[in-house]
């Protein structure tokens, strides 16, 4: 049996397996890891291929994801299933969906098949899941406005050492924080991007890493999958997958509102994620040295610096950008 390495969650990992489930290992090697403090190892053994997650009870509670993953399998929703448990120590034995995301596979040939199978997902959880008793927390006002100070302190301060005028603050988050409260509120994955969304033997797809899930806008996940922080699409293309999943929502009566006002609230509800996607960039290199998703912030920055030339609401926060925050991000690159 190879280990990836040495370390005390690792033992006590191998322990529950091969003592309290009774395995047989011939294999333990990472899966993944991603950025949260949790890791995924894929363990072989006698009787066949698991993937087990490490969450450090003191860093993580995987009491949500074991109730949200019952709950999207409640809706056909391919969330792995879960085995076997410890809450205790923080174990889980999992399916295995495999190696390959979405973000490996997709080309310009298979994009449109495979981003109406993701939107046909947020379609299930959006129409299928009762809000009223899912016993999922609210994406508040509270919620929305520490995820943008997640922006300013470790991308502005932090990272850049750039501080945004209170003026600048005071105008930017009520127009977002308004936006997102005022949408119909609904299930939200909260990271439905192509990086967790697994393309399986059948051509289908599983959904990972839905532990944060919330009661939210109902732009969100359709704003996560179509302004991904890892790829990006045309403009038209994006554009004729929003109205197509626009028309959709409209005929489940899901909607009341006309496009125009759809699309933005998606721009100003990408927005806002965009920020948070960018300060937690910031944060997972300044702390906690994963300094990989450094190459993600350009993109990411380059939806932020779209949206602010679009509308004139942010025309103060895009001219701070375009005048004192590139230049020295450009600068620090």
């Amino acid at each position: 049996m190879s280990l990836p390495h040495s370390d005390q969650r690792i033992t006590a990992l191998v322990d529950w397996l091969s003592n309290s489930l009774a395995m047989n290992i011939h294999k333990l090697e990472t899966a993944s890891s991603d950025a949260s403090f949790r890791r995924y190892f894929r363990v072989t053994h006698a009787g066949g291929q698991h993937i087990v997650m490490d969450a450090p009870p003191e860093k993580e509670n995987i009491a949500p994801f074991i109730r949200i993953a019952e709950l999207l399998q409640t809706q056909h929703i391919q969330a792995p299933i879960i085995y076997q448990k410890n809450i205790t120590l923080g174990f889980l034995l999992l399916e295995d969906f495999g190696s390959t995301n979405l973000l490996d596979c997709l080309t310009v040939a298979n994009a449109d098949h495979l981003y109406r199978i993701a939107l046909d997902t947020i379609f299930k959880l959006q129409t299928g899941i009762d809000t009223s008793n899912c016993r999922l927390p609210a994406y508040d006002d509270a919620l929305l406005q520490r995820e943008l100070d997640i922006f300013y302190e470790w991308f502005m301060v932090k990272l850049l050492g750039v501080l945004v005028p209170e003026s600048i603050k005071n105008r930017v988050n009520p127009l977002l924080i308004d936006s997102a409260l005022e949408q119909p509120q609904v299930f939200v994955h909260r990271d439905f991007h192509s990086r967790n969304l697994m393309l399986l033997d059948n051509g289908t797809l599983g959904v990972i890493d839905f532990q944060d899930a919330v009661i939210g806008p109902i732009s969100y996940d359709p704003v996560s999958l179509l302004r991904d922080c890892y790829i990006s699409w045309p403009k038209p293309q994006v554009e004729q997958w929003l109205r197509q999943y626009y028309e959709r929502l409209i005929l489940a009566e899901m909607l009341t509102v006309d496009f125009q006002h759809f699309r933005r609230w998606f721009d100003f509800m990408g927005l806002q994620r965009h920020l948070k996607a960018i300060g937690i960039f910031s944060r997972l290199h300044l702390r906690d040295g994963k300094s990989t998703y450094l190459a993600d912030i350009p993109r990411t920055l380059s939806y932020v610096s779209t949206i602010c030339v679009s509308y004139p609401e942010l025309a103060e926060f895009n001219s701070f950008l375009a005048k004192q925050v590139l230049p020295i991000y450009r600068g620090a690159l």
